[in-house]
Parts: structure tokens; sequence; C-alpha cells
């Protein structure tokens, strides 16, 4: 009989098929996530907040969208958050306009996370989980972040759009 240990160990290998990828990494970003959703939901449940997500409605959900493709790219490729990478990336470049380009450190954990981090529809995900228990826990105050957030957005495709129809004027 194989040691489970051992077993899950060829599982990984056969998986991988050579590649490096982290996936003690990864278990254990996705057993975070999993506890911190977990233990907000068990603080809904103890406060009597109950029901937010049947009350989220389209506005909710278009300032929500907004705010969340906002706020991932502020923390997985702004220049002002990159203090905030700097232990699982290496600055590489600039990318795009306000953007910078990083690269993952190889280590198993650091890895799994600079992936995490440096990856906005991977950040999306927590960041609008987050603003689900915002609206939970605060909902006058998310929606403030959020508003501020989604105009943020919104001017940058603006600024965007602006910056393109001077390129063609010229």
């Amino acid at each position: 009989m194989t040691d489970p240990k051992e077993k899950i160990e060829q599982e990984a290998q056969a998986y991988r098929d050579g590649s490096e990828q982290p996936l003690g990494g990864y278990a254990a970003v996705v057993a975070g996530y999993t506890a911190l959703v977990a233990a907000g939901v068990l603080a809904a449940r103890a406060t009597g907040r109950r029901g937010v997500a049947a009350n989220v409605g389209p506005w909710d959900l278009a300032l929500m969208g907004l705010t969340t493709h906002k706020f991932s790219r502020l923390l997985a490729k702004d220049p002002v958050t990159s203090p905030l990478r700097a232990l699982f990336t290496r600055y590489r470049g600039v990318s795009g306009p306000s953007e910078l380009e990083e690269e993952v450190r190889d280590e198993s954990g650091r890895r799994a996370v600079g992936e995490l981090i440096t990856c906005p529809f991977c950040t999306a995900q927590w960041v609008a989980t987050g603003y689900v228990f915002g609206l939970a826990f605060a909902p006058g105050l998310t929606r403030a972040a959020g508003a501020v957030f989604s105009a943020v957005a919104v001017s940058d495709w603006l600024q965007l759009g602006y910056a393109r129809l001077q390129q063609v004027q010229e």
C-alpha cells in the first residue's frame, strides 16, 4: 500500500509534467481564501447579517464590477503598490500607462503568492469577495469607496481614449 503523502507527490509530479508549478503554494492560497470566506460568513451569521447576496441589485453589481476592475489593477500593476508585491516579485519594467511589469520569484510559496498578486484577473476574485463582505458589514462606506474606484476606472478609460484620439490626429 502506498503512503498517502507519497501518492499525493506522485500525482503532483504527474500533473506538473516537468513544469515548475507550485501546487503546494497554490493549495495554501486556496486554503487561505477559503478560510477568509468561512470566517466572513461566520462573522456575518453571528452578527445577523444574512441575505446580503440577495440584496445586490443592478447598480451595486455595476459599482462592484467597476470597483473590482480598478482595485484589482491597482493592486496587481500600479507602481505605488509595488512595495506590497516586492517580496514576491522582481521589477522588470513598464508594461503600460502607469503599470509595471514584474517577474514572479521562483520559490514555491513566493511564486504562488506572486502569481496571485501580479494578476488582476486573479486578484479580482479576492477584491469582489471583500466587496461583498463590505456590503454586509459597512454598506455605506463600501459603496462610497466603490464610487471612488469606479469613477477612477471610468476616468482611466477616458484618459486612454483621449490619448488614442491625440495619436490619431497627429
